[in-house]
């Protein structure tokens, strides 16, 4: 593996492979649990690549795929910066700060496809504590007010 860019040291405390279980709820879908497993991997560049996977783990479904998403993040004129592209037709741009080994993202931009859940506005805060991250994720969407949606405790694997 390629040294770390030094504009990655803010964010170096997520690197590595994370995975849990989580949880979401929405008005508008009955509440679910989830197993993810997300990574955060460098090639020497200003910039992390993220990948998240999620996928059923009620007995009927267990191991069926539920989401992912991919994306970078940086540290760019003092802040966090995000973007994600998700396989529905929605990507976001995310701003935020970070503090210790906290990030607050809130979205500057969120867009979809013609196809894609009418989706207008996202939040997101990743918390690391030892070998655990944590996240919260609360959306505008179809009508909805901004709330809730998602969040899990993952464990950083070996």
């Amino acid at each position: 593996m390629p040294p770390q860019h030094p504009d990655i040291e803010p964010i170096a405390f997520l690197l590595g492979t994370w995975s849990g279980t989580g949880r979401g709820d929405y008005p508008t879908i009955e509440p679910f649990e989830y197993a993810e497993t997300v990574s955060f991997t460098h090639i020497g560049k200003p910039f992390l690549r993220y990948d998240q996977r999620t996928h059923r783990i009620n007995a009927q479904e267990a191991g069926m795929p539920l989401h992912g998403e991919a994306g970078y993040l940086r540290v760019g004129s003092g802040l966090v910066e995000l973007v994600i592209a998700q396989p529905t037709g929605i990507v976001e741009i995310h701003e935020g700060r970070v503090d210790g080994t906290r990030l607050e993202l809130s979205c500057r931009l969120v867009r979809g496809t013609n196809s894609a859940v009418d989706v207008t506005d996202v939040d997101r805060r990743i918390t690391v504590s030892g070998d655990t991250l944590s996240y919260e994720l609360w959306m505008t969407a179809v009508g909805q007010q901004h709330q809730f949606h998602i969040a899990a405790d993952l464990q950083r694997e070996a």
